[in-house]
């Protein structure tokens, strides 16, 4: 007979949503206190470094779901605001956050 082996943090589809939901509500929370596009860029930023830093939190001493829904959150966060940045820049032949 083989043994079974089990992960002893197994990461389930709840605690991925639940991290999603609250580094989003985390990121547009920081978001709505910039008046343009250049500080909503820089409060993404710092929001995110400090979710980041949670997630790895999270990820060593706490659950690994909430951690991976922080990550995928940061991801879609970070992105959106990059592609708002370069939407800009192509439009505006400038550079937003300087």
């Amino acid at each position: 007979m083989r043994p079974t082996l089990r992960e002893p943090y197994p990461v389930r589809v709840p605690a991925v949503l639940a991290g999603l939901a609250g580094a989003g509500a985390w990121l547009a929370g920081f978001g709505t206190l910039a008046a343009d596009l250049a500080g909503y860029a820089w409060w993404t930023l710092g929001a995110g470094a400090a979710a980041w830093l949670a997630a790895l939190a999270l990820l060593r001493h706490g659950d690994r779901g909430v951690a991976a829904g922080i990550a995928v959150a940061l991801a879609i966060g970070w992105s959106s605001t990059a592609v708002a940045l370069g939407v800009t820049w192509v439009q505006t032949g400038t550079w937003p956050l300087w």
